[in-house]
């Protein structure tokens, strides 16, 4: 990359988050939507006008309130009081939990026996918007508004980082042009917004792309990709995927050769052992750095809860194809439902499903190692049980990117894809901002 690309790279960068937050905060102050949002049958009455963010204070703090919204107070929530702070909804034996008088409330009823929603959400994206709320603790704001801003820039430079990465990815094969096709339809990619928001996408495209890039300098740089993909592993579940081509690379260098023993050499091994031998278990537990990371966690107190509140709360799970298939099934009917929002919700999740299966197949006669990754995100996402966020998981899948750069080279095309998604992006980059559902 030349210091031209990396400048011009950082000014791109710099300019879509000026124009992303000052375009969701124009929005907000021009107009305002009819409640409720009717995109789906539980958000219906989720937000009813006086019921969404009551008993909610980590949504409702006024600072970059646009960039919050769902899923991010628990995000706040986590890097101010932890994973058990009663200011987050607890689950309960009698239902969910809001937060009025220092207390966890279901109407007038005080329930102390609870698990808190937040274990459903991993922790490193929180872990860094805690630490990022510490040298940004000088500017005097409340704490929460603090961890927001925190919050945004963690995403931010994430969002900056995965760009970088995409163009080493691409470069090599697109060209500069290309690459910077590619980096730019991230970007602008109808859920792109997503990347400089109180959400994990910035965090973990920057870790897994960062992840990705390293393992092209094959051997050379494992230790660092081991580092990124066990940190992308605690941003998302699907980091854990990272294993496919960081265990692709490793059995690409040949090292598992120098392991490959009988019980006879073990023994030998084991009361004299040796120092090549040594390096490459060494090297063999770096490319299964995400899986191991995924296990501790999955076998942590975190990951017990986790699995509890996913189940009883969120109705999600691992590779439930079954539910995901009848879940999709019912979705795609809703697309011919009589509720325009509802058609136009589901049309675009449709709409992001076939844009991540056709790149995914399509790259892997291209960039092999970005196609299988890829096809992992999209299937672990999909197989996770409601037919919701797709949209939004597909940013995580850096094949999806690399063929719209390749496909760019046509200007129909890239004309044609440019008006599309930054469209799209501008209606629920707003939609987010009114606090109503998007992906």
């Amino acid at each position: 990359m030349t210091k031209i690309s990396f400048r011009n790279i950082v000014l791109i960068w710099l300019a879509w988050v000026v124009i992303v937050i000052g375009f969701q905060g124009l929005a907000t102050a021009r107009f305002q939507p009819q409640w409720p949002d009717r995109s789906q049958t539980w958000t219906e009455t989720y937000t009813e006008p006086d019921v969404y963010q009551v008993g909610r204070p980590y949504l409702v703090e006024p600072f970059m309130n646009n960039q919050v919204a769902w899923d991010s107070e628990y995000y706040i929530g986590i890097a101010i009081g932890g994973y058990d702070d009663p200011k987050m909804p607890h689950l309960t034996p009698f239902g969910t939990t809001t937060f009025d008088y220092h207390v966890l409330v279901q109407g007038s009823e005080y329930y102390g026996e609870s698990t808190s929603l937040a274990y459903a959400f991993f922790p490193m994206y929180p872990w860094m918007i805690a630490l990022f709320s510490i040298p940004l603790s000088v500017f005097g704001l409340n704490p929460v508004a603090t961890a927001t801003l925190a919050g945004v820039v963690v995403s931010a430079l994430g969002a900056l980082g995965a760009m970088l990465a995409l163009y080493d990815m691409s470069e090599d094969s697109l060209g500069d042009s290309g690459a910077m096709r590619a980096l730019f339809y991230l970007i602008i990619f109808p859920t792109g917004f997503f990347l400089v928001q109180i959400y994990t996408e910035g965090l973990f495209v920057g870790l897994a792309f960062g992840c990705l890039a390293m393992l092209r300098r094959r051997g050379r740089f494992l230790i660092p990709a081991a580092i990124l993909g066990a940190a992308a592993t605690l941003t998302r579940a699907v980091g854990v995927a990272l294993i496919i081509p960081m265990a692709i690379t490793w059995f690409g260098t040949g090292d598992w050769l120098d392991i490959d023993m009988e019980w006879k050499q073990i023994y030998y091994f084991i009361k004299s052992p040796n120092r090549k031998v040594l390096v490459s278990f060494g090297k063999m537990i770096l490319a299964f750095a995400p899986l191991i990371t995924f296990l501790i966690w999955k076998f942590s107190w975190l990951g017990i809860n986790f699995d509890f509140v996913e189940a009883r709360y969120f109705g999600r799970g691992f590779l439930d194809f079954g539910t995901a298939f009848y879940l999709w099934s019912d979705a795609l009917k809703n697309i011919f439902s009589a509720i325009p929002a509802r058609s136009a919700y589901f049309l675009t999740e449709l709409i992001g499903l076939i844009i991540g299966t056709v790149t995914c197949i399509a790259c892997l006669k291209h960039k092999p190692e970005l196609a299988w990754f890829s096809l992992a995100v999209l299937i672990i996402s999909w197989g996770s049980g409601p037919a919701q966020g797709i949209q939004r998981y597909i940013l995580a899948a850096p094949a999806v990117f690399y063929m719209l750069g390749y496909w760019g080279k046509n200007q129909v095309f890239d004309r044609a894809w440019t008006i599309f998604s930054t469209l799209l992006m501008g209606l629920l980059a707003m939609l987010y901002a009114f606090n109503m559902w998007v992906a």
